[in-house]
């Protein structure tokens, strides 16, 4: 009886021993797997932590910069403005408008717009400044520049005869009666011609034909001497016109292409008061100065001013 009653009592002892060893190894266990899915949870926000450093590191490199399209060392709009990524700059004819305007000197990059009396414009909403004189008065403004850059082309290229533009009245101021010594005279507020001085076809003489022509044409004028054109068919030197007092005109300034045909574009904009010709950058996209064809819709919306649809036109300086 004694005997069966130890034999019993080992029994138990030896179960209780091994319930209790399971019990500490499912404790061992169950440790171990937090602490796995702890390592897991660590690794995987490690690996998240990687992922989303790679993805910023791609998107900073692919994320468009200005200097992606600037060249600084360029001292034209030819060699300073680079083009868009699968578009190549429209060739230009040597002697034509658009090669006169792409080899238009530049102020060195990074120079600030200026007004004419010396003071530097706030902003930066533009991507490059022309070396284009402004007199110390208020009267180059916006259509002035464009007219100063086309008639500085005419002068330049031998063609003086075509240079012409008509005063808000309807006056036409045109170089050749200039140069030969006539002068614009008033008479009750009616500009006429009177010859009051000897032929000259000097550079000062030029100079001083344009400021009669800044003082008495405008938006107003250069809008009734353009006719419209569709986007598929822009070239160098159109302007986005809105006549008006005030009213405004940018000019494109340079063009480039895809393989589709679609074109991309620079604007140049003079503005008021009087200030420095520059190139404008695209209030769409700050960093990429290039306005693209697929992108154009009305109310166009450029730097300073907005246009509306049919303000796309070309102007008859050249015909």
């Amino acid at each position: 009886m004694n005997f069966m009653k130890r034999n019993k009592f080992y029994l138990l002892l030896i179960m209780m021993i091994c319930i209790c060893w399971g019990c500490k190894s499912k404790n061992m266990n169950t440790v171990t797997n937090e602490e796995a899915e702890s390592t897991i949870v660590e690794n995987s926000n490690d690996t998240k932590t990687n992922d989303n450093e790679s993805k910023e590191e791609s998107t900073e490199e692919s994320a468009v910069k200005l200097s992606d399209f600037i060249n600084p060392e360029g001292n034209t709009l030819f060699t300073r403005f680079i083009t868009p990524k699968g578009y190549k700059r429209v060739e230009a004819a040597e002697g034509s408008f658009a090669h006169f305007i792409g080899n238009y000197n530049l102020e060195p990059d990074g120079t600030p717009v200026y007004y004419f009396d010396k003071r530097e414009k706030a902003g930066n909403g533009h991507a490059a400044v022309f070396s284009m004189e402004v007199a110390e008065e208020d009267l180059q403004q916006c259509a002035d520049s464009i007219m100063r850059i086309y008639a500085e082309y005419l002068y330049k290229s031998g063609k003086q005869d075509k240079i012409s533009f008509t005063f808000v009245d309807g006056f036409v101021c045109d170089y050749e009666h200039w140069r030969q010594g006539y002068r614009v005279k008033f008479s009750n507020d009616k500009p006429y011609w009177e010859q009051s001085t000897n032929p000259d076809s000097g550079e000062e003489t030029f100079k001083k034909y344009l400021r009669i022509v800044f003082a008495y044409s405008s938006t107003l004028s250069m809008e009734k001497e353009s006719r419209p054109v569709d986007i598929s068919e822009i070239q160098v030197g159109d302007i986005f016109i809105k006549g008006g007092s005030p009213g405004h005109v940018v000019m494109v300034a340079d063009i480039c292409e895809n393989e589709a045909g679609e074109k991309a574009f620079l604007l140049a904009q003079g503005f008021m008061p009087a200030q420095s010709f520059h190139i404008i950058k695209n209030p769409a996209h700050s960093e990429d100065p290039w306005y693209y064809e697929g992108e154009i819709k009305y109310p166009l919306r450029t730097q300073n001013y907005t246009f509306d649809e049919g303000s796309l036109k070309r102007l008859d300086y050249l015909e």
